[in-house]
């Protein structure tokens, strides 16, 4: 039986993978402006309304008629694998197991337990499987089993972000301003952490190379994707530079994306992140 995958539109995805599954919209909403997050809104206009609003921007789940009217879709043929924002940051992955309902044995959900480009990674490894010849219950098993070395971590530039969303308060960011200090952030089970803060760019690209390296390092035998907020991919680049010796001789070419708005969000513009599979 063949399979297809499925993914809501938090997952950031390079093209050659967009192009290869159907994506299932969640709302954003900045006030009371909604739009369908890649349909009427795409990431440059995101970032440009992120950083003009005064109010943070917040995401409605995908809807269980969303996701079924995807699953109708399925031929006879075809059976169906679902990977979605983790369960702990939307309802999106609930609302894909109540359309699953209808469709047992032949539509198999994985709650991704990550966002952005941490899922971005399981969806190209799903697809890694579906040219293996998988069948897709065996696939839904593999994710289940590989998501729990996913590491998503980002370096933030501005904790302006973080203070509108209420995760540090107003005097922890204009102290951390003053000083220069950068957060880095990780998603660990489905949840947003700071796991250090640096002080200046160059000291937080080196932490970023820390945590990869205290989380075991990079496995190259599964995807490697970077990313950046905002509307110009300069840090990343120069962090690309900096840490090129984690990556040369493992990887052809090291795929980088814009990152798309739950952690956008919450990071502001200005951030750089990665995501991979740690070593076993």
């Amino acid at each position: 039986m063949k399979v297809k995958i499925i993914v809501d539109s938090t997952a950031d995805l390079i093209p050659a993978v967009k192009e290869r599954v159907t994506v299932v919209p969640l709302t954003v909403h900045f006030g009371d402006e909604e739009y369908i997050d890649g349909v009427t809104i795409d990431h440059k206009a995101f970032y440009e309304k992120l950083i003009e609003s005064d109010v943070l921007p917040i995401t409605s789940q995908a809807t269980p008629d969303a996701f079924g009217k995807e699953f109708a879709k399925l031929a006879e043929d075809e059976a169906a694998v679902v990977i979605t924002i983790a369960s702990k940051l939307s309802g999106t992955c609930q609302s894909a197991h109540i359309a699953a309902g209808d469709y047992p044995g032949r539509v198999f959900v994985v709650d991704s337990k990550s966002v952005a480009l941490g899922s971005g990674i399981l969806v190209e490894r799903a697809l890694q499987l579906v040219d293996e010849g998988l069948e897709a219950s065996a696939i839904a098993a593999q994710l289940e089993e590989e998501r729990e070395r996913v590491r998503l971590i980002a370096l933030v530039d501005t904790l302006e972000y973080l203070k509108k969303g209420g995760r540090i308060s107003k005097t922890a960011a204009v102290a951390g301003s003053l000083l220069s200090i950068k957060p880095v952030l990780g998603v660990e089970d489905g949840e947003i952490n700071v796991l250090g803060k640096a002080r200046g760019s160059k000291q937080g690209n080196n932490l970023l190379v820390k945590e990869i390296e205290s989380s075991g390092g990079v496995d190259f035998s599964r995807p490697v994707l970077l990313g950046y907020t905002g509307l110009s991919d300069h840090m990343l680049k120069k962090y690309m530079e900096d840490s090129a010796f984690i990556w040369q001789g493992h990887v052809e070419e090291l795929n980088y994306t814009v990152v798309g708005s739950v952690v956008g969000t919450h990071a502001g513009p200005g951030a750089i992140a990665a995501a991979y599979f740690k070593n076993v």
